[in-house]
C-alpha cells in the first residue's frame, strides 16, 4: 500500500511523468537468427532424404500438421532434465525451440520450424542433436 500511495503522490507532485515516453535503447548487438536460407522449408525430395533415417529412429511424422515427433524415456527426471538442458543451449544457440512436454522421466518433443510453416532444415539437425544427446545420457 506504500508503494502504490508513493506513486499517486509523484503523479501529482509531477504531473509530466504521465506523459513522458519511454524509448527502448538501441539494439547493440548481432542477431544470433538463423539466415534464411537455413528456414527455408523442406522440398519433397530433402524430405524423403533427410527425415529416412529420423523416421526409423522412432521419429514419427505428426497427423494434421507438418511436424516431426518423438517420446524419449529416461531412467529418472534427472537423466531428463539433463537433456532438456543439453537441448535448450543448443536451441538457444540455434535460435529455434522444440515444443515439449515433461512428466519424470519422460519427455515428449515435438519440432516445426513455425516461420516456413513446416519442417525445415533446423529440426532435422535439432533431431539429430537430441538423438546423439539422449543416447550419451542413456
Amino acid at each position: 500500500m506504500y508503494f502504490y500511495n508513493r506513486c499517486l503522490e509523484l503523479v501529482r507532485l509531477y504531473p509530466a511523468i504521465l506523459s513522458a515516453k519511454f524509448v527502448r535503447p538501441p539494439v547493440r548487438y548481432k542477431s544470433k537468427m538463423a539466415t534464411p536460407a537455413k528456414r527455408a522449408k523442406l522440398t519433397s525430395d530433402e524430405r524423403s532424404e533427410k527425415l529416412t533415417s529420423l523416421l526409423s529412429a522412432e521419429w514419427k511424422q505428426v497427423e494434421g500438421r507438418d511436424a516431426i515427433q518423438k517420446q524419449f524415456m529416461f531412467k529418472n527426471f534427472n537423466q531428463a532434465f539433463g537433456f532438456m538442458t543439453r537441448v535448450a543451449l543448443l536451441a538457444e544457440k540455434m535460435d529455434h525451440h522444440p515444443e515439449w512436454f515433461n512428466v519424470y522421466n519422460k519427455v515428449d518433443v515435438t519440432l516445426s520450424t513455425h516461420d516456413v510453416g513446416g519442417i525445415s532444415d533446423l529440426d532435422v539437425k535439432m533431431a539429430n542433436f537430441m538423438e546423439s544427446a539422449a543416447a550419451s545420457i542413456k
